[in-house]
């Protein structure tokens, strides 16, 4: 790849991304920011003490808030930003990208109302442009320290994601790569709502069998609507999948997590939100989930208590209750007809 890489969006992972990049000194990285402001103190500090307090920049990672500065040839264009201004700054920045740059895809949603994942959005806005999405239990603030951690790149075009693969390894940070695309982002945006339903189970005091018991069955949910729509099932058992769920149900780094807890402890949405660092997707990501997965004819009763809860102040115990009042069945049992779960 040739020197210069752009990073789109200077959230916790943006910002941790374009560190992780930089770290070959022979590579100019271009970490673009939406305010002027927000750029300016930025490269000021040489670090993002808002998300990622103490990590310092490298010297070849720049600062830009000037879209022209993401013209011109680059290797790579890193999308970043939250998934529900995903398609208005790819529409924005459209004219001032190379046309021939790939674009990797680090968000994780699906849009409300077209039910798009995030690489067709990207694809809406930029098309002709080869596309790669990055997923896995990442949380920002362990990688950014060092803390070693495995991903995986997923793109139709299996030589991209291996190139992908190469630029973003380390020997702290270990990248796969799965052809599997849908599946890869499908995994890793619907994990954000499972992520809220265990943190209402924390917030509720219930304990770590209840927790269990939701990432379970949320996974079971999250393969359900993948293979409709299209995914290999083992990708839900991989990095994008379980290892995501457990990482962003489980941690206190988890924002999504962290939301759930708020909001079962009394906190509507969304004042939960302002509590937070950073955007919970699985907020934004339920209602488009559960349009996919009207489409496919897949129930996920999980996703439907947590869309109530956020959205419709259903009382999360009311929620609970209805969970675990769903008609008793076989586990294991695959209802073609239906999809139920």
């Amino acid at each position: 790849m040739s020197e210069q890489i752009g990073v789109i969006g200077a959230g916790a992972w943006g910002t941790t991304l374009a560190i992780l990049l930089a770290a070959d000194a022979n590579r100019r990285v271009n970490l673009w920011t939406h305010s002027p402001e927000g750029a300016e103190r930025l490269a000021r500090d040489r670090a993002n003490e808002r998300y990622l307090p103490g990590v310092a920049f490298p010297p070849n990672l720049a600062i830009v808030a000037d879209d022209d500065r993401l013209a011109g040839p680059h290797a790579l264009y890193v999308m970043a930003v939250p998934s529900a201004h995903l398609r208005a700054t790819a529409r924005a920045l459209a004219p001032r990208l190379h046309p021939e740059t790939p674009v990797l895809s680090v968000v994780k949603g699906i849009e409300e109302g077209t039910h798009r994942r995030m690489t067709q959005l990207i694809g809406e806005e930029l098309p002709g442009r080869s596309l790669a999405a990055l997923s896995g239990p990442n949380l920002a603030r362990e990688i950014a320290a060092g803390k070693p951690a495995a991903s995986v790149v997923a793109s139709a075009d299996a030589e991209l994601a291996a190139e992908l693969a190469s630029v973003l390894s380390s020997d702290r940070f270990r990248v796969y790569t799965n052809a599997d695309l849908v599946g890869v982002e499908l995994a890793g945006a619907l994990k954000n709502i499972v992520a809220l339903a265990a943190g209402m189970v924390d917030g509720l005091g219930f304990g770590d069998s209840g927790k269990a018991a939701i990432i379970t069955r949320g996974l079971a949910e999250m393969t359900r609507l993948g293979v409709a729509a299209g995914a290999h099932p083992l990708t839900f058992a991989g990095l994008a999948g379980v290892g995501d769920l457990i990482a962003t149900c489980m941690s206190p780094l988890s924002r999504n997590r962290r939301a759930g807890e708020l909001i079962a402890s009394g906190v509507p949405w969304p004042e939960a939100g302002t509590r937070l660092t950073g955007v919970a997707e699985g907020v934004s990501t339920v209602t488009g989930a559960l349009e996919l997965a009207a489409s496919h004819g897949v129930e996920m009763p999980i996703a439907a208590q947590v869309r109530a809860v956020v959205f419709e102040q259903h009382p999360p115990l009311a929620a609970l209750a209805e969970l675990m009042a769903r008609a008793q069945q076989d586990e294991l049992v695959r209802d073609r007809a239906s999809r139920s779960g």
